[in-house]
């Protein structure tokens, strides 16, 4: 069939679901649109490599950072960070969440600590166009179990049986004198309750089971409608036609050489062009990050394979356990929009040039020998509000923008507002003191200017040399 008559006839089903009354379901969205795919992962070690961080990719198979590979989101919540994230959309396409394992190793936390002593809490964000995020919250999970030490990589998936998602997660619980990971589930409409939480999955003996993640199969693909991949010692594959039903256990990728000694966080996409789907997994023994393999029936072990020599491109960032959506077109317009690689400045002042604008305790100063050096960094983005101005977004606090309030300077998290646009919105001019230089007069207060004072930052009018000087600065990398 032609793209053409493709597009026509995907555009045909939509249109004879609306008309019928049936929802459309998230994957019916994207098939009738011109669809790319969204990763959102987390890096690596440390404060900020255990973040979220968001990839595109028009193929599936070859990755793009978005926003400059610089985070995308950051938890101020629990331990500060956040690990294997899980990208949900509801049925109808008109929200989303983000659910996380609230963990951030060797940032006042072991692992000895994380296994036994660890959040029972998972991290929750929430978006109705996949751009503006709700500030993170808590959702306790595991607290309900006895004994629950920790709540790990988090996935949840819409069960059309019960008209509401399945939420699962791993908590290591000594359960029948064996302490280890078991797979966890609970029932939730809006990832703010639960319900009480039941054992999901459990291995024999003292085998360990922590990373699920299941795909919904097609009709006339496979001997099952859901498979499900885990990571026990192998990467086990199972099928099911009910969510909560009976799993037939369907092999395992030991045939292609890879065992849950090697990899971990099964990843899965459906190529939305054909038949075929790709299974990601992080290399985490090796330290490489994820790879695909692919399979055109998730339900035969024997029909992976492991990627050809340059068949895939992870891009700059090493892309560690999450998961990815296929996106419709506004949606992957909207994405590409709000977080384009707009490249990082600091602003200099031009009359303390060993000093730069920077946030602390999220208060604005300028100061010499920023550490850490993202404190000093922004990325100028098109303005909140009006045309031909900018904001100033944090590069290590994503979704925190300059902002001034009783002529006074902070960095926070745009709630969305009007008056927030507004006051996190500036026109670059010639610089007062210095032509070649820039100054950036307030969008709802003209008259007022950004400068320091005293080193803090401030709202002002100028009116002396002095203060033309302070309301001078340069952007500079």
């Amino acid at each position: 069939m032609s793209p053409f008559l493709a597009r026509l006839a995907a555009i045909w089903i939509a249109a004879c679901l609306l008309f019928t009354g049936q929802a459309l379901t998230a994957p019916q969205q994207a098939d009738a649109a011109d669809p790319g795919y969204l990763m959102t992962h987390f890096v690596g070690e440390g404060e900020t490599g255990q973040q979220l961080y968001f990839s595109h990719s028009t193929d599936g198979l070859r990755w793009k950072d978005l926003n400059g590979g610089g985070m995308t989101l950051r938890s101020t919540v629990g331990t500060r960070g956040v690990r294997d994230p899980a990208l949900v959309r509801s049925p109808g396409g008109d929200k989303y969440w983000i659910i996380a394992t609230d963990l951030c190793i060797d940032c006042g936390q072991s692992w000895d600590d994380a296994i036994n002593r660890g959040s029972r809490n998972l991290v929750v964000w929430e978006s109705t166009d996949l751009v503006n995020w709700s500030a993170p919250r808590l959702l306790n999970v595991a607290g309900a179990i006895p004994d629950g030490r920790n709540a790990w990589a988090p996935e949840a998936i819409w069960n059309p049986a019960t008209n509401d998602y399945v939420l699962y997660w791993a908590t290591n619980v000594p359960l029948n004198g064996k302490t280890k990971h078991r797979i966890y589930y609970a029932h939730t409409t809006d990832f703010r309750t639960i319900t009480t939480p039941k054992i999901y999955i459990d291995r024999p003996g003292t085998q360990e089971l922590i990373d699920t993640q299941i795909v919904e199969m097609p009709a006339g693909v496979g001997s099952h409608r859901y498979v499900r991949a885990s990571g026990d010692g192998q990467l086990t594959l199972e099928g099911s036609n009910s969510i909560l039903g009976t799993w037939t256990r369907l092999g395992d990728l030991s045939g292609i050489g890879l065992t849950g000694s090697q990899v971990e966080g099964p990843m899965w996409l459906k190529f939305r062009d054909r038949n075929e789907w790709a299974l990601y997994l992080d290399q985490y023994a090796s330290g490489r990050g994820y790879m695909p393999v692919t399979t055109t029936n998730p339900s035969a072990s024997g029909t992976y394979r492991l990627p050809a020599s340059g068949s895939y491109d992870m891009g700059g960032n090493k892309k560690r356990h999450g998961s990815i959506l296929t996106l419709t077109a506004a949606e992957e317009s909207r994405v590409l929009t709000r977080w384009a690689d707009t490249p990082a400045k600091r602003l200099q002042s031009f009359n303390f040039q060993d000093r730069y604008v920077r946030h602390a305790d999220l208060d604005v100063r300028i100061d010499p020998n920023v550490s850490p050096a993202d404190d000093a960094r922004f990325r100028p983005r098109p303005g909140l509000a009006g045309s031909g101005t900018v904001s100033f977004e944090s590069v290590n606090f994503p979704g925190y923008f300059l902002r001034h309030s009783n002529y006074d300077f902070q960095l926070v998290r745009n709630d969305g507002t009007a008056q927030f646009a507004a006051d996190a919105t500036f026109r670059q001019v010639a610089g007062l003191a210095d032509a070649t230089w820039s100054s950036f007069q307030s969008y709802n207060h003209p008259d007022r200017y950004i400068r320091h004072y005293a080193y803090q930052l401030r709202l002002d009018p100028i009116t002396t040399a002095t203060a033309r000087g302070d309301a001078t600065f340069r952007a500079t990398n």
